[in-house]
């Protein structure tokens, strides 16, 4: 076997050949601007689109109230007996309007709930955003796992052939024994069959992530840059964390939401008027009446249980903010500490593919001079071969959880919140 060529290979697997080119392809993403154009796209953020112009239409509803005017029209036919014994009879009719009215307060509290509906839908709007961020980022990786080992496995096959084939040669020369030759070919079978697993995980991996995302281009890195440090204060990254979390800025938002409509139902304990006014032509016209009229329901146990519903629903809510809070502070611990673990654990593995590949180096040097016997070389290079997959493997999972914990700060692609669809612009303003 040609040494150089399996320390190129091993070794070049194993170290990043590219850890500070420029542009989000090295840094082994699709580019910001394709990533905002795919997920605004993204049905779950077409669904939150529709879902915001829904709270604006609502908001504008309760800005206008729940009362119109009434108009009603009435006729009659009235019969009297008249003076000299005969009967009268005269066509009557009554036509007026009304319309309730909101006691003053409530009209600014409906505001603030519609407002506050249309707020709650642009978190839900981010947040739709974010997951799907989120779950590209994790399909990404999936995909560049699958190209990695698939890659990782075609270099052991070609060597491995390389090799078959240079074991038969010296078979063929008597400085190499059968034994060897079949070692060697069962070796490489072994590999094609490990190469042909990785080929179908890959396909299927490119195959999710293209379904799912159809307008995502599928253009493998050249390079990858190193897996970043995450560098400054814990207190800052748990700061940006905890303000970037859209759970716990949705659990706030309907705390809030939920207590104001406490309010504004305990308000409807004191029923709105309603106020009206009619003309009425009596006696076929020989009295007109004008007139002003004012009614107001009599409050029961409907409103009072109404109202204390209410104030129930804002203690669950605000329950589950506190809740939220908790789940928010622990997952950033936790994706902050998987960020620096995880860039550890690259850096062990590297040193340990650059240990092995040194290995079986040494182990091939000793097979040919006559030192070593060909399992204990097939046996280093194969330590060797699995210490790249997994140095290449942490590699890709430092890379992915030090991008995760930057979307779940704010500091990739831009910003995790990206703009809003154009087609939004305006509609709740």
């Amino acid at each position: 076997m040609n040494s150089a060529r399996f320390s190129w290979v091993v070794f070049a697997l194993i170290v990043s050949t590219g850890a500070q080119a420029a542009g989000h392809e090295a840094l082994g993403l699709p580019d910001s601007a394709v990533v905002e154009q795919v997920l605004n796209a993204a049905p779950r953020v077409k669904a939150a689109d529709a879902r915001l112009r829904v709270e604006s239409a609502r908001s504008d509803g309760l800005a206008s109230g729940p009362y119109e005017w009434n108009a009603n029209l009435s006729a009659q036919r009235r019969r009297a007996d008249a003076t000299n014994g005969g009967t009268d009879r005269f066509n009557e009719w009554s036509a007026g309007v009304e319309r309730t009215v909101r006691l003053p307060g409530k009209a600014a509290m409906d505001r603030a709930l519609g407002q506050g509906g249309v707020d709650m839908a642009t978190i839900a709007r981010e947040d739709a955003f974010h997951e799907a961020s989120r779950d590209l980022l994790t399909a990404w990786f999936a995909w560049l796992r699958g190209v990695a080992v698939a890659e990782q496995w075609q270099s052991q096959v070609d060597s491995l052939n390389t090799q078959a084939r240079a074991v038969a040669r010296r078979n063929e020369l008597g400085d190499a024994s059968s034994l060897d030759a079949v070692q060697a070919n069962a070796a490489l079978a072994q590999a094609r069959a490990e190469l042909a697993t990785a080929l179908a995980m890959r396909d299927a991996a490119a195959e999710s992530l293209s379904r799912r995302y159809p307008d995502l281009p599928l253009t493998a890195p050249t390079h990858l840059a190193e897996p970043g440090v995450v560098a400054g204060q814990e207190s800052e990254w748990m700061d940006a964390l905890m303000g970037h979390s859209h759970g716990l800025r949705l659990a706030q938002s309907r705390s809030h939401l939920a207590g104001l409509n406490a309010r504004r139902v305990g308000r409807d304990r004191v029923p709105d008027p309603t106020f009206g006014v009619f003309f009425s032509r009596e006696r076929g016209g020989e009295e007109q009446v004008i007139g002003a009229q004012v009614s107001i329901p009599i409050v029961g146990g409907a409103r009072r249980a109404s109202a204390s519903a209410a104030v129930a629903e804002a203690d669950a809510v605000a329950q589950m903010e506190a809740d939220a809070l908790r789940e928010a502070t622990a997952e950033a611990a936790t994706s902050l500490l998987k960020a620096k673990a995880s860039r550890t654990a690259w850096e062990a593995s590297r040193t340990a593919g650059e240990q092995m590949m040194a290995a079986a180096q040494m182990t091939e040097r000793a097979y040919r001079l006559g030192e070593g016997s060909f399992d204990e070389l097939l046996l280093a290079q194969r330590r060797a071969n699995e210490a790249a997959l997994s140095a290449r493997q942490r590699h890709l999972d430092a890379l992915e959880s030090y991008y995760r914990l930057s979307l779940d700060a704010g500091r990739l692609w831009g910003d995790a919140d990206m703009p809003a669809h154009p087609d939004m612009k305006g509609d709740h303003s």
